[in-house]
């Protein structure tokens, strides 16, 4: 299924034709058709609510301004006239208000990053450090903006300092402004227009959650299985070794962050984790990966077998290989999985993983740094199952725990992410921003539990959501998500208890729920299949009588048994 078409409008005070036609026609997702205002006209759009703009709804808006067109001060201080930075700041502030004046317009509000002609030296070598310098107060105003925006959900600003430094000297043109009035040299829009798709990828939650990487000639040089983990080329004084143990310091930054490594390698298993263990110059240790398959068996397979066991899907999935047949196969065989090309010189391995744009995420919260810890965690579970025969006695031995709370600011963040980056598990899979979400559920006739789930294994976080819509008699379940670490333990059941349950204690007559297909979400659809709801072909919709009780298994009566407590 094709990524949805997103609908842009651009405001700026120079011509952006050429940028609205990149956008459309670049191949890379999401596709975008934007709409371009004539330029020069950014502040009278902002502050006017009549204009026509402000009848339609947008997907995105992109504000990209040039500082002295729309901070006189700023203009003033490039002619060094005397003004202050306290004067240029208000400015700022004043610009930045018109922004917020338009946030209930666009899902999304993306700013380009204020930048200077690098043919100007401004001050000079004061330029930095004196207030007065141009370089000085640049920073100052971009940092303004970072600080007013810090805490409005839809509203991000793009660095576009990286723009220039990849262009080069020739990023700012004279020639183009004073033909075309366009500051910029083209390759500049298709830096912009790279960040902008990029940045449209993560918001809707399709960035990538998982690397998986190859061992011999990737992770380290040599093959260890013919000349032992102590002869493998990492660290030491030797420039290759130097450039992977840097690699692997890259790997490990982006697991901080939150994405999950895994091992795909032909090899012998003992001998890989031997040297993943013992060499003393490895960055990276078993316990950074969430899991791994070390064998000789196909590496399309492999990836197949390791993304079921972590819940994964292929979509959310990078390859790295030194070896091009291997690229090639796994790239044909799994085409959802992003397989990038890799270089040759290993000197260049963390460049090209650090310029890769899939790992953004538009929030971090405190699940982000344990993912790695909670999948080890899961591949516990997995192994303690394995040992006991049936599921009932796995899960009586994990002493599941779940809490039931109601939508707050302190897990708003959270909850959002868990919206808009869960597929499987996912009965709508409607995405909103922060604001519209809280916006949504500030209604007497709606209901949204979060549910979050523990065991003797560690605490799996916030991982479920579910919300019910009243309209008379008829309860509506709008959403019911859960993420893919604790499918298998029956944490879904306990959802829909606690839908049920309120709706049998506010007398409804019945609870609907509509599934809607993705190209993802078969998951959810197979739970329904089973649950105490019912299909009916003639409504496309699955309905189940409120008043009827939905008993739960004693296990997990028992891990519910805060329930009345946190939701009250």
């Amino acid at each position: 299924m094709d990524s949805p078409k997103s609908r842009g409008l651009i405001i700026s005070d120079f011509n952006t034709e050429a940028l609205s036609g990149l956008l459309k026609n670049s191949p890379q997702l999401p596709a975008i058709e934007a709409e371009v205002i004539p330029f020069g006209q950014v502040l009278p759009v902002l502050l006017e609510r009549g204009h026509p703009c402000w009848q339609k709804e947008y997907d995105f808006i992109l504000i990209w301004t040039q500082p002295d067109a729309v901070i006189n001060a700023f203009q003033e201080l490039t002619h060094f006239q005397p003004v202050t930075q306290e004067t240029i700041l208000s400015e700022v502030d004043e610009f930045a208000q018109a922004i917020l004046n338009i946030t209930g317009h666009t899902r999304q509000i993306l700013i380009p990053t204020w930048t200077f002609p690098t043919f100007s030296r401004g001050l000079g070598i004061l330029d930095v450090k004196s207030r007065r310098g141009i370089a000085n107060t640049l920073m100052r105003m971009n940092l303004r903006l970072a600080e007013t925006f810090e805490e409005v959900q839809n509203v991000h600003l793009l660095n576009a300092q990286k723009w220039i430094e990849s262009t080069g000297k020739n990023s700012f043109n004279p020639k183009f402004w004073f033909l075309s009035k366009v500051p910029y040299d083209l390759q500049i829009f298709r830096e912009a227009v790279d960040e902008i798709k990029a940045s449209l990828q993560t918001i809707r939650g399709e960035s990538k959650k998982m690397i998986i990487v190859d061992l011999d000639n990737t992770l380290w040089g040599g093959t260890v299985g013919e000349i032992g983990w102590e002869s493998l080329i990492l660290g030491g004084h030797d420039p290759i070794g130097e450039a992977l143990v840097d690699f692997q310091k890259g790997l490990k930054a982006l697991a901080n962050s939150g994405i999950i490594l895994g091992i795909a390698s032909k090899n012998e298993e003992s001998s890989a984790l031997e040297a993943i263990q013992n060499h003393p110059e490895m960055v990276l240790r078993l316990t950074d990966f969430a899991g791994w398959r070390i064998n000789w068996n196909d590496k399309a397979q492999n990836i197949v077998d390791l993304t079921q066991e972590l819940n994964l899907g292929l979509q959310s999935v990078l390859f790295i290989d030194d070896n091009p047949a291997e690229r090639a196969r796994v790239k044909e065989a799994l085409p959802e999985v992003l397989v990038p090309d890799w270089p040759e010189d290993k000197m260049l391995y963390k460049k090209t993983l650090m310029g890769l744009k899939c790992f953004d995420s538009p929030a971090l919260t405190a699940e982000d740094g344990r993912r790695t810890q909670m999948y080890q965690q899961e591949h516990q579970r997995q192994a303690m199952r394995s040992r006991i025969g049936s599921l009932e006695d796995w899960l009586k031995t994990l002493n599941l725990r779940i809490t039931v709370e109601k939508l707050s600011e302190a897990n708003l963040q959270r909850v959002t992410q868990l919206l808009n980056k869960t597929n499987q598990m996912n009965l709508s899979t409607r995405r909103m921003t922060e604001n519209e979400l809280w916006e949504w559920t500030n209604s007497k006739h709606r209901k949204l539990w979060t549910f979050r789930v523990a065991d003797k294994f560690g605490d799996s976080g916030l991982t479920g959501l579910a919300s019910l819509e009243i309209n008379g008699k008829i309860g509506t379940i709008v959403d019911f998500i859960l993420s893919c670490r604790v499918f298998g333990r029956k944490i879904e059941e306990a959802m829909l208890h606690t839908v049920l349950e309120h709706a049998r204690a506010q007398q409804l007559d019945e609870v609907r729920a509509r599934y809607i297909q993705t190209a993802k979400n078969k998951p959810c659809l197979d739970y329904l299949n089973t649950s105490p709801l019912r299909y009916d072909p003639h409504q496309d919709l699955y309905i189940g009588k409120a008043e009827q009780s939905f008993a739960l298994p004693d296990l997990l009566r028992a891990a519910m048994g805060n329930l009345k407590e946190t939701e009250t």
